[in-house]
């Protein structure tokens, strides 16, 4: 069986503008693994644990310090080979701008085959391909500068799919698409896999993703922690250490079985059917818990109309092409103090346009926004004045951090807006501090370069840039994409924490997981308009409704209410609480409700 053979492999980047006094750790050290021909793997760790120096070296994009690597019996060291291999490999990365090279959206898609030499009309007949795949037909003709950040993701799909490679390597390449993109683009990777034997290799944080791959291996600070199947890996491996969560829908599973007081095996995980069906045979037993210790569930989000109007935007209207298209259309939306409120909608629809409105860095076409910073005091986006105060008020953090930074250290970049707003020295070294603190960056990172720092590093030091201005909003596009499970999750407190001080918060994602489990209301945006905003549980509580606008449902959402069905079938007396977005919190919901159904039966 032909691999790709990785033997002993160590690798250390180049110390250049770091700290020299401190030795440079190796990102991978004496690494060692296999990965077969035709299939599918998943490679799972926290930021900084090597993925990604993994996969360029596979790409020899970069090359070992020492040790081999061996793609299906081509030796990587060989110059000889290198186009070999590499015409045979595409390596698709986060960040789809580093890798977009074309003017027009078909030029891109045709940049890689045409430079394999590959000749009309096959050239014609691969490019076309590659954009159906993906969805992006229609916008061959497009400049692939003035597509979204999803769109421009998918284009750097297309590009890698039109090379007809033998190896893919994703590397967080769907982190920016919305949940049917990335299912519709994995299908197409899938089949290729399965008809043409493609060998999958994808890089990802989305445990669910890592859920469909055949093997999955863990690594942990450049070397291998763990290898084995989807079920093997989350039903034995401890994840937690290693800075990775279960995918929901098991978390959920897990929660219910230690209620229950029972265990579930590898066996159990191997495809939710087989899952619901252990889950509804647990709650089903005669001897079950009647009184356990259950956690009381988390308050249900009170009414946001009471409180205080911070922002109206009032039929806004923005075109990129003097009003032939508009990107959004007569968007009327109310934001409250001290909420979070979600924005979510497929690639595409609008909503990067419509948050680079709200602190004026573009004008719209038409419409007002209006700003309500203290009682009495009205800012307004048209008024040349206000342009200057809307900024201070409303902070925007962009889903590529490392687009807004750009000074010699963290330090002087977080005090870059307080010396346009002409601080004192000292009264800029304490918000900058504060500031750093408040998004978990320790001191010594304040003198580093911001280009040293990891994606999870560059993002919160530009969230933090922009706390030190003290914004009463702040906006932001995917805060936690990019990050490891443990990342999003400290990402998501250091939201709730900044709520509770008083920051109003809007979020732009496509995890509607979090979305659910985090935003007190949700706007859906489709083809440039709001379709409805209202609370997770309004929204996601009507099948029909989401099916309508065209958002996905969360993924503890699908599963629990297929349990809940079936359930039902043998315990048709059930009544289930209203659901909740937190897998554990949902978990103990479904098992109170099942106790109750219980007791009445008895009595």
């Amino acid at each position: 069986m032909e691999t790709i053979s990785v033997q002993d492999v160590t690798f250390t980047y180049g110390s250049e503008g770091a700290d020299v006094s401190a030795p440079a750790e190796p990102a991978l050290e004496n690494l060692s693994l296999e990965i077969e021909r035709g299939s599918y793997t998943a490679i799972l760790g926290a930021n900084g644990s090597g993925k990604s120096t993994l996969a360029k070296l596979i790409d020899i994009i970069e090359v070992p310090d020492s040790g081999r690597i061996v793609v299906f019996g081509k030796d990587t060291a060989d110059d000889s080979l290198f186009w070999q291999i590499r015409e045979k490999s595409a390596c698709v990365f986060q960040n789809p701008d580093n890798q977009i090279v074309g003017t027009i959206v078909e030029e891109d898609v045709a940049f890689g085959p045409e430079n394999l030499g590959i000749k009309l009309p096959e050239l014609r007949e691969r490019v076309d391909q590659a954009m159906k795949d993906v969805g992006i037909y229609e916008l061959r003709l497009r400049e692939a500068s003035g597509l979204s950040g999803g769109q421009k993701q998918k284009l750097a799909i297309a590009g890698a799919l039109a090379m007809r490679p033998e190896v893919l390597i994703l590397d967080e390449a769907t982190a920016m698409l919305d949940p049917r993109s990335r299912d519709e683009f994995l299908a197409v990777a899938e089949d290729m896999r399965r008809k043409k034997g493609l060998t999958l290799i994808t890089i990802t944080h989305d445990m669910s993703e890592a859920m469909r791959c055949g093997r999955i291996i863990i690594l942990s600070k450049g070397k291998k922690a763990a290898e084995g199947t989807p079920p093997k890996i989350f039903a034995d491996v401890e994840l937690e250490k290693y800075g990775l969560r279960r995918p929901v829908a098991i978390r959920f599973a897990y929660e219910l079985a230690r209620l229950a007081g029972r265990t579930l095996t590898e066996e159990d995980l191997t495809g939710e059917a087989r899952l619901r069906e252990r889950l509804v045979k647990i709650l089903s037993d005669p001897s079950l818990k009647e009184d356990p210790d259950l956690p009381e569930t988390g308050p249900d989000n009170g009414t946001i109309s009471e409180r205080r109007k911070i922002m109206s935007v009032k039929d806004l209207f923005s075109s990129y092409d003097g009003g032939r298209t508009f990107a959004i259309k007569n968007v009327n939306l109310d934001v409250y103090e001290g909420e979070i409120l979600g924005i979510v909608g497929e690639s595409g629809c609008g909503k990067t346009t419509l948050i680079s409105h709200l602190n004026s860095i573009l004008k719209p076409s038409s419409g007002e926004i209006e700003i309500y910073p203290e009682d009495g005091v009205t800012l307004r986006c048209t008024q040349k004045k206000d342009v200057q105060r809307i900024r201070q008020t409303v902070g925007l953090v962009f889903q590529y951090p490392e687009y807004q930074l750009f000074e010699e250290t963290v330090y002087k970049d977080i005090c870059y807006g307080l010396r346009k707003m002409k601080l004192s020295a000292d009264e800029q070294k304490g918000r900058a501090v504060k500031a750093a603190k408040a998004v978990g960056l320790e001191k010594d990172v304040l003198r580093r370069n911001p280009f040293e720092l990891s994606g999870g590093q560059k993002r919160r030091a530009a969230i933090a840039g922009v706390l030190a201005m003290r914004p009463k909003i702040l906006v932001l596009d995917e805060p936690a994409s990019g990050l490891d499970p443990a990342g999003r999750e400290e990402m998501f407190a250091l939201i709730n924490s900044l709520r509770e001080a008083g920051t109003t918060i809007i979020i732009v994602s496509h995890n509607m997981d979090e979305a659910a489990a985090y935003c007190d209301r949700i706007c859906c945006i489709r083809d440039g308009e709001i379709k409805v905003t209202e609370t997770p549980e309004a929204l996601f509580g009507d099948k029909e409704k989401t099916a309508v606008i065209g958002i996905d449902q969360p993924k503890i959402t699908k599963f629990s209410d297929l349990l809940k069905a079936d359930i039902r079938k043998t315990m048709p007396q059930v009544e289930f609480e209203s659901p909740k977005f937190d897998p554990e919190e949902e978990a103990r919901r479904v098992y109170r409700a099942v106790l109750k159904a219980r007791l009445k039966d008895v009595k």
